[in-house]
């Protein structure tokens, strides 16, 4: 099978590796192709690209009939606007919401390619590279394509699910980089497990209420694109989201150009004035209209209620 992987950063170069070493004639895309010369990419360093990966920086070069797409959210929206998709199938490996549209990573493919699938659940770049044992979820609204691309993508190493659930999916993986971010908050701040044990719960059911309300299917969050993400980026440093909580606690700054998807993400939620404590405070505590004393003040300030 031919397979395209778009984006170089740390997870799409992560899955072109995999894919590469499973047998399928990858081809990589990178906005800097010569980055990767070496034969490692500076976004995954300690990761040889193994010899049959072909990386180019010509969009041309890229013609298989599935495309997994691992740009940021944030970027997916110029790309299919400039340039064009030769892919029948674009599979989102981005997690976010779109602040310019609104819309999730797959609603802004859809505007480029005939049909879209959207892969996401817990998993880190390095552990995926390493050939660890990792499952996703796999989503796409037509069940037979599905089913083709969980045959064809899952690895030994790499174990895909499949659903019908492209939002509750979506939503899941974007949600839950909030989380992440109030949950390295905590952290960062000293305030101790118990506290962070607490946010992850209280953040789990403001997921599945806000998920729910767009139309996801709430068994959808219980599963690996919500719940089982939210464990891992809620309990390790490896999370972008989390150090960027932390940092945020401690009154410090991550390395310039770190992608942080779920600033974003509660950005667009504050804006749009959802039912979403956590995340309203997530953007405001990052864009410094709250500190880390006023942002635990707000939710302990809560009424009490039913859980």
């Amino acid at each position: 099978m031919k397979l395209d992987v778009i984006g170089a950063g740390a997870f799409g170069t992560a899955l072109a590796i995999v894919y590469a070493q499973a047998g399928l004639q990858v081809t990589l895309w990178a906005r800097d192709a010569a980055a990767l010369a070496s034969g490692e990419s500076p976004r995954l360093p300690g990761f040889s690209l193994p010899d049959g990966l072909h990386v180019t920086g010509n969009l041309s070069d890229c013609t298989a009939l599935v495309a997994l797409v691992a740009l940021p959210t944030q970027s997916i929206g110029a790309f299919v606007a400039e340039t064009k998709l030769r892919a029948d199938v674009a599979v989102s490996c981005a997690k976010g919401i779109d602040r310019k549209t609104g819309l999730g990573p797959t609603g802004l493919l859809a505007q480029a390619v005939p049909q879209v699938a959207q892969l996401t659940g817990p998993s880190f770049a390095a552990d995926i590279a390493r050939g660890l044992p990792t499952a996703l979820t796999l989503a796409c609204a037509e069940d037979a394509i599905a089913a083709d691309l969980q045959a064809s993508l899952s690895t030994p190493t790499l174990r895909l699910y499949r659903t019908g659930d492209v939002t509750g999916a979506e939503l899941g993986g974007a949600l839950k980089n909030v989380i992440a971010i109030a949950a390295g908050a905590v952290i960062g701040a000293g305030l101790g497990e118990s506290a962070r044990a607490a946010l992850i719960a209280r953040g789990f059911a403001e997921m599945t209420r806000y998920a729910t309300a767009q139309g996801a299917q709430a068994e959808t969050l219980t599963g690996l694109s919500g719940l089982g993400d939210l464990i891992l980026t809620c309990g390790s440093e490896q999370s972008r989201n989390f150090r960027f909580g932390m940092a945020l606690a401690r009154g410090q700054r991550l390395p310039e150009g770190t992608t942080v998807e779920g600033l974003h993400t509660a950005r667009q939620l504050l804006q749009a004035h959802a039912d979403t404590p956590i995340a309203d405070t997530v953007a405001r505590l990052a864009d410094g209209t709250l500190d880390i004393d006023g942002a635990l003040s707000h939710l302990l300030s809560r009424p009490l209620r039913p859980e």
